[in-house]
């Protein structure tokens, strides 16, 4: 393993080319108004043309859905993947604010599903595989992942060229995930900001994505830590037992320590200097070599 000092400067090095691009043109879908809250944009990260191997990953980053923590759950995954690559599409979906309050239900799916979609339309320019497209989150934004696994279609008939496309993610990887909305096990603060204090049972069930896996959900890589008391690791352990019964190929990685929002477990920012976690993005990149998802450059 790296010393200390090498890791943290190979994860604050300059960003690599990026690129942000609105997921609508004019007023996107469920906006409540004109701020930039309501405006969603994804930010294209592509690899060096010799590493690149066709693979994308849309990357929503965590923040309870009250805000996005864009650096170490975004810009530094990027780097990750591209390392890899993976050209790495950065979500900033919507989270709720005074400018945008809650409850924000449908507009973060309705934002990852364009960005899948848009992946998929625009895969030729970006020199993506259109049919190895992932999707990965961090917390409240591995609940938004893991809900464009569970809640799907083929495309659309109404809208756009990117709408007709299908929103389904290739593949999952969802980190220290927010998987269920039920009272007691879930984050508290992402229920409240994507339902409100009020929401129906049912409402509460659909988007309790343990109990919406089928057969026909992706492949999954997760990863999270018995220490997490933010999102208690029962969340994984319950997507993994539905991915298991529902016979869908699945992986996963519970660390003894690690506090919750470790990002890559590599800068002690987050980790408090505590580096056992560190060897998660190896065993992802394993998981993404033996599921065929880096192609050519797999080796």
């Amino acid at each position: 393993m790296l010393a200390l000092p090498l890791l943290v400067a190979a994860f604050t090095a300059a960003p690599p080319p990026q690129t942000t691009i609105p997921l609508w043109e004019g007023k996107a879908p469920h906006a409540v108004g004109d701020s930039a809250t309501d405006k969603p944009t994804v930010t294209v990260y592509r690899p060096a043309a010799d590493k690149a191997n066709g693979a994308a990953v849309v990357v929503c980053p965590g923040g309870g859905y009250g805000g996005l923590a864009m650096d170490h759950e975004g810009t530094q995954i990027a780097e990750y993947f591209n390392g890899l690559g993976v050209t790495a599409v950065v979500l900033k979906y919507r989270t709720a604010n005074k400018e945008r309050p809650g409850p924000l239900h449908p507009a973060p799916l309705t934002d990852a599903q364009r960005a899948i979609r848009l992946v998929r339309a625009r895969a030729k320019e970006f020199g993506v595989d259109p049919a190895r497209v992932g999707i990965m989150g961090f917390s409240a934004g591995g609940h938004l992942a893991s809900t464009a696994g569970t809640h799907f279609d083929a495309g659309l008939k109404d809208g756009d060229a990117i709408d007709k496309e299908t929103c389904r993610p290739d593949f999952l990887i969802l980190a220290y995930p927010v998987i269920t909305l039920e009272a007691g096990v879930t984050h508290g603060g992402t229920r409240h900001n994507l339902i409100g204090p009020k929401a129906d049972h049912q409402l509460v069930d659909e988007l309790s994505n343990e109990k919406q896996v089928t057969k026909n959900t992706p492949p999954t890589f997760i990863f999270h830590t018995s220490a997490d008391t933010a999102v208690v690791p029962e969340n994984a352990v319950r997507f993994y037992v539905a991915l298991k019964k529902a016979g869908v190929p699945a992986e996963l990685h519970i660390y003894e320590k690690g506090r919750h929002g470790v990002g890559l477990g590599r800068d002690p920012k987050w980790t408090g200097g505590e580096l056992s976690v560190a060897t998660w993005p190896d065993r992802l990149t394993d998981w993404l070599k033996t599921r065929g998802v880096l192609g050519r450059n797999e080796k």
